[in-house]
């Protein structure tokens, strides 16, 4: 390969490789505005790497986050209060907003649909914890019908601190597909132990279980996300939908979207234009898996004419709140 056609490969890929941050220190909740000509961005996050102090970023008019040195950006700091005020006519806040008017209900509390005006779905796949080995077939099966007419093919995937660890293969062989612009990943913070209980009622389950360190649920996984070169989102999806109103709120306090479902496949809600669907591609769900794979092949003539597509969570919150009065 030529040197100029080495580095245009390089400038490709650059957008779809994440730095891997292998010492964080002082990692924290740290909320303001950050600017660097033109764009405005909201601050979650702050932490050090390597002598090295870093921002986490969200830009609130397209839910896109970042992460860069805090000496390329003017600076100021706010309370999370003074922040989403400061934000309040974005689409960010709007569905921040949103979800905690949702926040009643014990499952599935959250943002459940983008604009029905799309045709196709958002899908998004768990990725619990669990001994049985990713299941592939999601991945490779998206990326066959839709390479022709949409590529990378962008997909949502709820990770957990546990899975991380216990599947360092399935993960790397993810990031591959990335890196090969095979599909493009947004990652959502599933919790880090996505503890369960087969006994206990769901008011003291999963999230709900009494004793659990909420702060380590959301930001141990956000930096084993950043240790594994992984770009944390916006968004958060409970362990079993399952949260009550305090806890939602708890997590909008983190600057996270909470994400539900309107289509868990697997328990057979039907998908409608502009679904986030659910599936588990932990391996532990064939059937939704299969459900979704039928799905996929019943729509083949619409997806080669562009008729029906997947569409990035981030674009189909943003544009729905983009509209939002």
């Amino acid at each position: 390969m030529s040197l100029p056609l080495f580095i245009l490969a390089l400038l490709c890929t650059g957008t779809f490789a994440q730095t891997v941050y292998r010492k964080i220190e002082n990692y924290k909740v740290y909320y303001g505005w950050a600017r660097n000509y033109p764009q405005d961005w909201m601050i979650l996050r702050c932490f050090d790497n390597e002598g090295r102090n870093y921002l986490l970023m969200v830009n609130p008019q397209t839910l896109e986050t970042k992460i860069n040195e805090s000496s390329f950006y003017q600076i100021k700091p706010m309370t999370v209060g003074q922040a989403r005020e400061f934000f309040k006519s974005t689409p960010y806040q709007k569905a921040l907003s949103k979800a905690e008017k949702q926040s009643v209900n014990i499952q599935d509390a959250g943002i459940e649909s983008g604009i029905p005006k799309q045709t196709g779905i958002s899908l998004t796949a768990d990725l619990c914890p669990s001994h049985r080995p990713l299941d592939k077939r999601i991945f490779t099966d998206i990326f066959t019908e839709f390479k022709k007419v949409e590529r990378p093919v962008p997909i949502a995937l709820s990770i957990t601190g546990i899975w991380m660890r216990q599947h360092p293969q399935d993960l790397a062989w993810l990031k591959q597909m990335q890196a090969n612009r095979e599909i493009y990943i947004t990652w959502i913070n599933h919790s880090f132990n996505h503890r369960v209980s087969l006994k206990a009622p769901l008011k003291e389950n999963f999230l709900l279980e009494p004793g659990t360190d909420i702060s380590y649920e959301v930001l141990e996984t956000e930096q084993a996300m950043l240790r594994n070169g992984l770009l944390p989102s916006v968004f958060f999806r409970f362990p079993g939908l399952v949260s009550d109103q305090q806890l939602v709120y708890r997590i909008t306090g983190f600057g996270l979207i909470p994400v539900g479902t309107d289509a868990w496949l697997a328990k057979g809600q039907q998908p409608q234009n502009g679904s986030i669907v659910l599936i588990h591609g932990n391996g532990n769900e064939p059937v939704g898996v299969n459900d979704f794979i039928k799905l996929l092949q019943s729509k083949t003539r619409s997806i080669a004419g562009k008729q029906w597509l997947l569409y990035d969570l981030r674009e189909s919150v943003d544009e729905e709140f983009s509209e939002a009065p």
